[in-house]
């Protein structure tokens, strides 16, 4: 038989390693059983058409279908099971994930189309699958029954009836073989590792809070394999653990062994509990090269009322005192994030949590909304804090006890801008002297906000140039006294990025220092004082190669686009003398 589990993933950037999973397990455990048998791992997109999925799934002509279902896909797989049996009638489907682990036989009613639900943990579920399809049942030469694999809710094929067997038993983590032993189908794309599945956490929005039993895969292995990708030079590989450093010692193993055997290409990016860090972990990290490894951070919400009725545990302060410490290092990108929605949070407590977040100084500070997942704690207490969301995923919070529609519309807006002008890195000089303007940061980001509503420019894809001109537009109408300074300040943000060949509107007049640039040129031809590494060029190519920018004050600044910054991609800039 033939076998095809299939990924709808949300960009093309990113693959799915559950299916990647299932398939390594069950060729390892499976593969003396059906010699004959052979599973395929069909991947798309959400940018994909659904008749180009379809007319694929079609041509790989399975005889079993196994759908990884999240919820950023899972319409798209609803589209998709109402039309597969018209064009394989046989076809057996099944769906898996942790968008349908929760509501499998509502899902079997919903589509009678649909064979089964693997729920929860999918290897050995979809082993026992592979058997059953594979070996007949020896006394009656017929297929086996599903009764006997634990883990799933399916359709009995004689009466109809929706059965609901008891949950797998949770594996080894060891046990299932590494799944990425070639990688020409990972060209440009994040690879995805996991070196521990469960959390000791219980945050009530989160899944992972469900299975409290975390297991980690033996760290001689993690090694072996986290060297191969080290040795394949992939750009990327970020771990799915869902609270790394939960157990220092596992984490100190693979950050020591990172460092040690660092390649100085990859970069690893991490999910992390900040206030679990200690002495020992910093001083790692201050030998660790910069760009090896990046920390996402999840701080959700400084209001402590919120955090106790969400379950989860922080220590606060300490949480600002190792990102600070990370981040005096110079060497590790930080990730903080928020969610908006969450219990006793209104507007002005998230406003707050926003700030101190803000004041953190991340490299990235991402805004999210609460989602409440099926199965969540959070959806059992929905009544209780009067929580509204959307009818389909992302099931993303509408209203709470607490905030308005109203007041996640406006959070939405300050979300985009916050994107826009912080989190992009493109507008980093400006945003950091504008924000000194208003009284706390958030205010920035809500003048910003007003400013594209009162214009009608949101919603609207806006050029990267056009993002430079909108806000000078905006610092020329509010702060024009500091119009000069700003000049600046958005000039050498757009040079820090790229030699632009467009100079932008606002941007002084150089012309009349042409003469000075070229004999600097020369000079530098000469000599070699700033621009390191350009020793095949010429005067005239460095003139091209480079930029040098004028400030109001008289300085000068050379940018250099062969050497930049490891973190921030900024090109390195030196104050120079004609």
């Amino acid at each position: 038989m033939n076998y095809l589990l299939v990924a709808i993933n949300a960009k093309y950037i990113h693959s799915n390693l559950g299916v990647y999973s299932l398939k390594a397990y069950a060729d390892q455990q499976c593969s003396a059983d059906y010699p004959n048998g052979n599973i395929q791992i069909g991947e798309y997109t959400i940018n994909h058409s659904l008749e180009m999925i379809l007319g694929d799934l079609y041509r790989k002509h399975p005889d079993v279908v196994g759908f990884s279902c999240y919820i950023w896909n899972i319409e798209y797989v609803k589209h998709l099971l109402r039309d597969l049996p018209k064009i394989l009638p046989d076809l057996r489907i099944w769906l898996g994930g942790p968008e349908v682990s929760y509501n499998g036989p509502e899902l079997l009613a919903e589509f009678p189309q649909v064979t089964g639900v693997m729920t929860g943990e999918g290897e050995g579920t979809f082993a026992e699958l592979v058997r059953c399809y594979e070996l007949p049942d020896s006394d009656s030469g017929k297929e086996r029954g599903l009764e006997g694999i634990p883990g799933i809710v399916y359709r009995d094929p004689y009466t109809g009836r929706v059965c609901q067997n008891p949950p797998a038993p949770l594996l080894d983590l060891s046990a299932i073989p590494f799944p990425y032993h070639v990688l020409k189908d990972f060209q440009h794309r994040i690879i995805y590792y996991e070196s521990s599945r469960g959390c000791p956490f219980s945050c009530s929005y989160c899944l992972s809070s469900i299975d409290k039993s975390v297991r980690f895969r033996d760290l001689a292995l993690v090694k072996k394999e986290l060297q191969f990708f080290l040795d394949q030079k992939v750009p990327q590989v970020k771990f799915v653990d869902r609270t790394f450093n939960c157990r220092k010692s596992h984490a100190m193993e693979i950050w020591t062994y990172l460092t040690e055997h660092d390649n100085g290409i990859t970069n690893f990016h991490f999910e992390i509990a900040a206030d679990l860090l200690d002495e020992e972990e910093l001083e790692l990290f201050r030998r660790m090269r910069p760009g090896l490894i990046q920390l996402e951070i999840g701080v959700q919400s400084t209001n402590l009322r919120t955090i106790k009725a969400i379950r989860r545990s922080m220590n606060l302060d300490k949480v600002r005192d190792m990102t600070a410490r990370v981040r005096a290092g110079r060497n590790i990108h930080q990730h903080l994030d928020l969610i908006a929605g969450l219990p006793f949070e209104d507007l002005e407590s998230f406003r707050t949590s926003f700030d101190q977040v803000y004041d953190m100084r991340p490299d990235q500070l991402q805004l999210g909304f609460l989602k409440v997942l099926k199965g969540s704690f959070m959806e059992e207490e929905k009544d209780q804090y009067h929580l509204s969301f959307t009818g389909r995923p992302p099931y993303e919070v509408l209203s709470t006890r607490w905030l308005s529609y109203g007041d996640v519309l406006q959070l939405k807006q300050v979300e985009e801008m916050v994107e826009v002008y912080y989190n992009s890195g493109q507008f980093g000089q400006t945003i950091s002297r504008l924000e000194k303007l208003f009284s706390r940061p958030v205010e920035l980001f809500e003048a910003l906000a007003g400013w594209y509503e009162s214009r009608r420019l949101t919603d609207i894809g806006h050029s990267r140039q056009a993002r430079y001109e909108i806000l000078f537009d905006f610092i020329k109408t509010y702060f024009p006294q500091e119009l000069e300074t700003f000049r600046d300040t958005l000039t050498v943000d757009i040079y820090l990025r790229e030699n632009a060949k467009t100079r932008p509107a606002f941007a002084r007049d150089l012309s009349s220092n042409r003469d000075a640039f070229r004999q600097f040129y020369q000079a530098e031809e000469r000599k070699r004082q700033y621009l390191k590494g350009y020793d095949d060029y010429d005067a005239r190519q460095l003139a091209k190669m480079t930029h040098i920018e004028v400030l109001q004050d008289g300085r000068m600044l050379l940018f250099d686009y062969r050497n930049r910054e490891p973190l921030s991609h900024n090109a390195s800039v030196f104050k120079i003398f004609l």
